[in-house]
């Protein structure tokens, strides 16, 4: 995704119902790719550009951009399994149900628990400075939630708009990125926000953050810029950057890696970064040999060097093609990732793979579903694990509706 595409996501998608409707019902099996939920972009909302999160009891979470029963502005929803096998979605919360937005509006963030069930997320609008929020919802008894908006956009000093969610510390505090990547502190006169680094493009700095980032066990964060870096690509191909807590309170940034374009790839996507146990960092972008993206490795090989490895070079066509999300990694160290476009002749709305290690460092990418429309089109954030290595997900349009899906596929 492109930052001149920031604003689509708020963009209904009833223009591609008119395609989606069209195209036969896929013919994957139950077992291997199941539609959870297809959102009619009324009331349940519609179009999903965030992650899913699941609970300790299988529930899933996750937020839309558009609709709802209120104020139109998206919503945060819920899906359960039944015992039938189905699942029945609920909308917890309907943004813009306030008057101006002041609750927030058009989240396309994924969203996170706190260790007593609350939610917390963020929205691309609304609130009192009219550029975005960071939120918190608390379960009520009798199964309702109430919102509470913990912070108004922008930064002091700048930055609105967050475009990915929120990861929590150690103390409570919330971390994200938003044109600067920030910090949100909790305190007895509310929530403050503070830049830990302002993104500039300059001497090789990178700029547009739209991923969110990830925390490791030290404190430190990890995520990526669309822009900036190398002068190859006009603006910058783009960055992966970590940030480090001094011990005079302020951060510092350091540049793993300055994407180049053709050879390694560009514009990583809003997908965040995955970590493993041995400290790598895995994520995706643009680019690369094929010009159709790249599934890409980071290792450190010493203190102040990275060393960046391309696992997978996306071959475009049947095999999918631009990745817009991150990927996610399973006990046995496979990847699973998907591409926005590509995949079936007939439409192009992406896939969903796996690209697992195997010999001499060669990795197999395999394509375990092709999006036909009516089932789901441009799955544009990353997928998520249950303990049974189940894979789940969304799509920002298609669907019966072409509001998009949520769905599952069983490996």
């Amino acid at each position: 995704m492109r930052l001149t595409q920031l604003w689509s996501p708020l963009i209904t998608a009833a223009a591609f119902s008119v395609v989606t409707l069209a195209l036969a019902v896929p013919s994957w099996g139950a077992s291997k790719y199941k539609v959870l939920h297809a959102f009619t972009g009324g009331s349940d909302g519609g179009g999903l550009w965030g992650s899913l999160l699941l609970d300790q009891y299988g529930n899933i979470y996750g937020t839309t951009a558009s609709g709802g029963p209120k104020g139109k502005g998206g919503t945060v929803f819920k899906l359960s399994r039944q015992t039938n096998g189905t699942w029945t979605q609920t909308v917890l919360y309907s943004f813009c149900s306030l008057p101006g937005c002041k609750d927030g509006g058009g989240s396309t963030a994924g969203l996170i628990f706190d260790g007593a069930g609350h939610l917390y997320g963020t929205t691309r609008s609304g609130g009192t400075r009219v550029y975005g929020t960071a939120f918190e919802l608390i379960p009520q008894s009798g199964g309702t939630w109430v919102e509470t908006v913990l912070y108004n956009f922008p930064l002091p000093g700048g930055g609105c708009c967050p475009y990915g969610g929120v990861v929590m510390g150690k103390s409570g505090n919330l971390y994200g990125a938003t044109y600067s990547a920030f910090e949100l502190t909790p305190g007895s006169k509310g929530w403050r926000g503070i830049i830990l680094h302002n993104f500039t493009g300059q001497h090789g700095d990178g700029s547009g953050p739209l991923a969110g980032v990830i925390l490791d066990s030290t404190g430190n964060l990890y995520g990526t810029t669309e822009l900036g870096g190398s002068s190859r690509c006009g603006g910058g191909c783009g960055t992966v950057y970590q940030l480090m807590p001094t011990s005079n309170g302020k951060w510092k940034e350091h540049i793993l890696h300055r994407f180049q374009a053709r050879w390694d790839g560009s514009s990583p996507g809003v997908g965040a970064l995955v970590l493993d146990s041995a400290g790598n960092l895995y994520g995706t972008a643009g680019g690369g040999n094929s010009g159709h993206g790249v599934v890409f490795m980071l290792s450190r090989v010493a203190d102040d060097h990275w060393r960046e490895t391309i696992l997978y070079n996306i071959t475009g066509g049947a095999n999918g093609d631009s990745p817009g999300g991150g990927v996610v990694m399973d006990k046995a160290g496979n990847l699973y990732g998907t591409t926005i476009a590509g995949g079936d002749a007939n439409c192009g709305c992406g896939v969903v793979y796996k690209l697992g290690p195997g010999s001499k460092g060669k990795w197999k990418y395999t394509v375990l579903h092709r999006f036909t429309g009516y089932d789901g089109a441009q799955p544009d954030a990353n997928l998520i694990l249950d303990k049974k290595g189940n894979l789940y997900g969304t799509t920002a349009t298609g669907g019966a509706s072409g509001a998009g899906v949520a769905f599952e596929v069983t490996p």
